[in-house]
């Protein structure tokens, strides 16, 4: 079969394909077909050689794939020949509280990923997908989709009603819109242009702030809910915006802190904006398989479609590397 590794780490060119044996199935082992795989910021990160958690070179890239059952090993139980999965962002957490133990295996980082024609994962490690999604619509959903959907639903569960405020128009942004929308939330946007700003809009957004423009948005935000503020906030900017996320908040909303958002120095935050209001902060790592099936089961119910910017096929996938590290997708990149 036909893979990518990462021979080297620090940019693109790293990135090599190679021709390698057919993989072998243990007890227990599932061999998919991967049909389409797609990009997060985790894996920019885990290409320049950093990120959290072990990484090793000559891995295959990526964590999100979705493809079909192609054969399984003795003892397999959940998935037969020609299921339609896609596997789990942390392979080893089923359900229940996140433990440190879950974060030593890291596809596309220590083992190997998506990024390959076949993929090998333990028949605990994968999810039936909803079967209205292309197999690249699927492929989007186990890292940003995932985020999204424990964002608004863990910590603090959004409800119809409520105020979500998102920040950009990149791949866990937009599933948080489409989400918050699902569950009855009003949404509040921020973005960077005019025509970004229509798409969002056009999605579900009821107010969409551009940045650029305004740069002091906590204050428009306030306007716009009648000085009570939202009652979420997903936070992806880090050290940029946390503060003002703070300060949109209503009394007792949440800030739901999206992978690393918050590892870089400088946040300055002020304890004021912590406390006697009721706010509380969760950090995300993604999900568990069982967030990861309950949000299935919200997407086939509402046949809702992933937003996909561009797909690329696997001959190029340098070049839907290249096309991510710019920034200026719109929802996912697929390959």
């Amino acid at each position: 079969m036909e893979a990518y590794h990462i021979d080297r780490f620090g940019s693109v060119d790293g990135i090599v394909l190679r021709e390698s044996e057919d993989p072998r199935l243990g007890p227990k082992e599932v061999l998919m077909r991967v049909r389409a795989s797609s990009l997060n910021y985790r894996d920019l990160m885990v290409l320049k050689g950093g990120g959290r958690g072990p990484t090793k070179i000559g891995v295959v890239p990526l964590s999100d794939g979705a493809g079909e059952v192609a054969a399984v090993g003795e003892g397999v139980m959940r998935v037969k020949i020609g299921d339609r999965i896609a596997g789990c962002f942390h392979p080893r957490w089923f359900g229940g509280p996140i433990n440190p133990e879950y974060l030593t295996d890291r596809l596309g980082a220590n083992l190997d990923g998506m990024l390959a024609q076949y993929a090998v994962l333990n028949e605990e490690a994968l999810v039936h997908v909803p079967s209205h999604l292309s197999f690249e619509e699927a492929a989007t959903l186990p890292c940003a989709a995932v985020t999204a959907w424990v964002a608004l639903t863990c910590h603090r569960r959004v409800t119809a009603g409520d105020t979500v405020l998102i920040q950009g128009s990149r791949g866990v942004s937009v599933f948080a819109l489409q989400f918050a929308r699902l569950l009855g939330a009003r949404v509040v946007a921020t973005t960077s242009t005019a025509e970004k700003a229509e798409r969002l809009k056009t999605l579900g957004a009821s107010e969409v702030i551009n940045y650029t423009e305004t740069p002091h948005w906590d204050k428009k935000v306030r306007e716009l809910t009648d000085d009570r503020g939202v009652d979420c906030v997903v936070e992806i900017g880090g050290p940029g915006t946390i503060a003002m996320s703070l300060k949109a908040l209503d009394v007792g909303g949440h800030v739901s802190l999206i992978g690393s958002s918050l590892s870089q120095s400088g946040a300055g935050l002020d304890p004021l904006l912590l406390t006697g209001r009721g706010i509380t902060l969760g950090s995300i790592s993604v999900g568990s398989r069982a967030d990861f099936e309950t949000m299935n089961r919200a997407i086939a119910m509402h046949h809702l479609h992933p937003v996909i910017d561009r797909t690329f096929p696997f001959s190029e996938a340098k070049e839907a590397y290249r096309h991510f590290e710019r920034r200026a997708h719109f929802g996912k990149v697929v390959i």
